[in-house]
């Protein structure tokens, strides 16, 4: 089991430094792919990902991308709209063949992961975002990685003991340390050997922030799993998992990189 799960993770680190560092229609491409996975991962524990209000769900969220790759994210409101009322059209002429709760899991799925995972390829299309992008990985991934260690190490008091045992305060608190750490090494490193001047104590705030942001998403990701009796999303990651498995912590990450890092360099 370990060593399939370091196997799949060589390899994602792989696609991912491939991908996230070309930039461009082709992590375009493959963010819109592993959205559309996601969506059919978290539609399936409510028996709806072959089904009408699947489908809507995931011509939605074709829709936003296309308006994404178009740039004419002035539609964007108005396609949320639209599939809101499709959706309900569905629900209302096929009653009751769907009950309201798979309804709005179309709906918040759409949002959830489409459109909070899109904010990776959005934080790449930054002016800076081919060094900022990394912070989004940084804050997640590394925030995971240092709360663990830490968590084993040191941990006593139970974050949330019914919602994810293991997971200890102390481990949050090593977790978000750990990332705004991370992101001072990060700004370091790209100074020295990038060529770059970006400001360290910018970069630990924002690693500090999304660190904090992403034992939220993960969080979050284990009550539905929890409230679904389901151990993981799918089975897609060898020793991971499924696509949500994996990324539950970078979609809620993903946004607040983008818009704090924006922020900060005064583009909002």
């Amino acid at each position: 089991m370990f060593k399939e799960r370091l196997i799949s993770g060589i390899v994602m680190v792989i696609l991912l430094i491939a991908t996230v560092g070309y930039g461009g229609n082709v992590l375009f491409a493959v963010v819109g792919i592993i959205s559309l996975i996601g969506m059919s991962e978290l539609y399936k524990i409510s028996q709806v990902q072959r089904r009408i209000p699947g489908i809507v769900g995931y011509a939605a969220a074709v829709g936003y991308y296309a308006l994404l790759l178009f740039e004419q994210r002035e539609f964007v409101t108005m396609l949320a709209i639209l599939f809101l009322v499709l959706l309900m059209a569905v629900y209302v002429f096929s009653y009751p063949g769907y009950v309201a709760g798979q309804i709005m899991t179309v709906f918040f799925g759409f949002f959830y992961v489409a459109v909070m995972l899109s904010y990776v390829y959005q934080t790449r299309m930054l002016p800076e975002g081919g060094i900022i992008v990394w912070l989004i990985f940084l804050s997640s991934w590394g925030c995971d990685t240092c709360a663990y260690c830490v968590g084993v190490l040191f941990g006593k008091h139970k974050m949330a003991p019914k919602l994810s045992p293991k997971k200890s305060v102390e481990g949050g608190i090593g977790g978000v340390a750990g990332a705004a750490l991370l992101g001072v090494l990060f700004a370091l490193a790209v100074n020295q050997w990038g060529g770059q001047n970006v400001d360290p104590l910018q970069y630990a705030l924002i690693c500090g922030a999304g660190g904090v942001i992403s034992q939220i998403g993960d969080l979050a990701a284990s009550g539905i799993k929890r409230n679904h009796d389901i151990k993981d999303y799918g089975k897609l990651i060898p020793g991971h998992g499924g696509i949500l498995d994996r990324f539950d912590s970078v979609i809620f990450t993903a946004p607040v990189i983008y818009y704090l890092a924006a922020l900060l360099a005064g583009n909002l």
